[in-house]
């Protein structure tokens, strides 16, 4: 192959396994946009890409072995994990199907004439369109289910959006055969192979963003590589939407009555999620507020057996190794911080988990020198911050940005909104310590902070559910909109008014007689 070769890489030995393509040419990023583009009248056929949808997912079911074998080859992520991402994957493919067939998702408003308002109202019809080719950055963390058919490309399809992905270069091998079974799929529902595309390398996806052709796009991934597209994205001579995931701390907040009410069954549990895929999920609790004194001791203690107890794991890469190793030897270094169970190398090629601690009091004092601890450090650690009272933990989540999520860990009592069994014991301080706020308060803080907040469970799995969210403030996200659930098709969409125009002129999703039998909102009643 001539050009620079791609190849896939074995994480566990940091050994190619074998040349995969080439980077694409500005020249081949050209021809895969306008191809796409060229794809666009096809997918307006709405039963088309719902048939697409449905047989991408039976496609890649039955293919679940070669798969799978292919995405632990490369991540290190082991079949378990993968059968289960993939499982959710073409869930996903088959939801979006079912929001398509449905039709809702175009949002069809009916407004009749009345000249008797002031101003008069003429007929006014409104559905949302289709924005054009998207562009999809896939995740390194998840090979399926945010890559090649993973959610923005279901939902840019769904959509009516043709994709060219750009793929991640921890998993070419895994992209390059989830794009022939997408490919092979859309050609069998009577559609263009072109509907979905792959590039490969860095300045592909540069060349990629800046395409004129290039209506959207979608990134998971860091905030420096975010931020770059993000910036990009808006410096084009015509600026496009750039839905971007691009890191998150989702914070933990551990009252001192849930601390003393199941201390052990928390440090566990929040031990289970820090490691879960070796800690590298977008949704990792990444800053715990712990109180001060006992409870709070029996659950850090709990913490470090269950992570005392984790085997070293593989992280995607060896560059995310020594990014890992690195900022964790950063963080242990600053003023204050210790690590009751230390994380860093476990071997040449893995790592072992653990956590670093310090006092809120430490962290209060001085916050622009622990800057590094209220940032993502992706993979198997967390940051515990025990706090002396809810002063100083409402202080501390202050200073957070924007994140995927916030959980709660709560006491029954207050779970009940009794907050008469939920004060604790004054901890010793220089100043009076005030009562807690109740949970409610609570939850409208962190409400602030996060895009999902989670009670007396973990973050660590994103359902797809109609009522999902995921996304939240910046950096957690560069848009409002849900990269998971029903909803996520918003993103690939933009709303259209037709007034006056006459019935047979009108889109076919908008005419007096509803020939689609979709859902329609008629002089603000709902109506098939």
């Amino acid at each position: 192959m001539a050009g620079t070769p791609v190849w896939s890489v074995d994480p566990r030995t940091g050994k190619q396994r074998e040349q995969v393509a080439v980077e694409a040419t500005p020249r081949e990023v050209d021809r895969a946009v306008r191809a796409a583009d060229a794809a666009r009248g096809a997918l307006a056929d709405r039963a088309a890409r719902i048939g697409f949808l449905r047989a991408a997912a039976d496609l890649l079911d039955a293919s679940a072995a070669q798969v799978v074998e292919a995405a632990d080859a490369e991540t290190a992520l082991g079949p378990g994990r993968l059968t289960g991402e993939l499982a959710r994957t073409t869930y996903q493919l088959r939801a979006v199907a079912d929001a398509v067939e449905d039709g809702a998702y175009l949002d069809v408003r009916i407004d009749r004439p009345d000249p008797s308002l002031a101003p008069p109202r003429p007929d006014l019809r409104r559905y949302k369109v289709p924005l054009g080719v998207v562009a999809v950055y896939a995740a390194s963390n998840f090979p399926l289910a945010f890559s090649v058919p993973g959610g923005d490309t279901a939902s840019a399809l769904g959509a009516g959006c043709p994709v060219v992905v750009k793929v991640h270069p921890d998993h070419p091998a895994t992209s390059e055969l989830c794009a022939s079974l997408l490919r092979r799929a859309a050609e069998d529902s009577g559609l263009p192979a072109d509907v979905v595309s792959v590039v490969h390398g860095f300045d592909a996806g540069l060349e990629l963003i800046r395409h004129p052709l290039v209506a959207a796009a979608g990134f998971t991934g860091s905030v420096r590589g975010g931020r770059a597209l993000f910036d990009a994205a808006a410096a084009r001579p015509v600026p496009i939407p750039f839905h971007g995931e691009l890191g998150s701390l989702n914070p933990v907040v551990v009252t001192p009555a849930a601390a003393a009410e199941r201390a052990e069954e928390i440090g566990a549990g929040l031990a289970g999620s820090v490691t879960l895929g070796v800690g590298q999920f977008c949704v990792k609790p990444g800053l715990v507020l712990v109180p001060e004194g006992a409870d709070g001791d029996r659950l850090t203690g709990a913490l470090t057996k269950a992570l005392g107890e984790t085997e070293p794991g593989v992280l995607l890469d060896h560059r995310m190794r020594d990014g890992f190793v690195a900022g964790v030897g950063e963080r242990a270094a600053l003023p204050g911080v210790v690590a009751p169970v230390t994380p860093g190398a476990g071997g040449d090629h893995t790592v072992g988990a653990g956590y670093l601690t310090l006092a809120a009091r430490g962290l209060l004092a001085d916050p622009r020198a622990y800057g590094t601890l209220l940032e993502e450090c992706f993979g198997p650690v967390t940051v515990v911050v025990r706090y002396a009272d809810q002063g100083e933990a409402s202080a501390v989540l202050a200073l957070l940005p924007g994140n995927l999520t916030a959980t709660l860990q709560l006491s029954a009592a207050e779970c009940a909104g009794d907050t008469a069994t939920a004060t604790p014991t004054p901890a010793p301080t220089s100043t009076p310590t005030p009562a807690p706020a109740p949970a409610e308060q609570l939850i409208g803080q962190v409400t602030r902070l996060a895009g999902r907040v989670v009670v007396n469970a973990w973050p660590t799995g994103v359902a797809v559910a109609p009522a999902q969210h995921h996304g939240g403030p910046y950096p957690a996200a560069t848009s409002h909109s849900t990269s998971v659930g029903g909803t996520a098709i918003e993103r690939w969409l933009r709303p259209v008014a037709y007034q006056s125009v006459p019935d047979p002129l009108l889109p076919p999703e908008l005419r007096e007689a509803n020939p689609l039998g979709l859902p329609r909102l008629v002089t603000g009643a709902p109506t098939a």
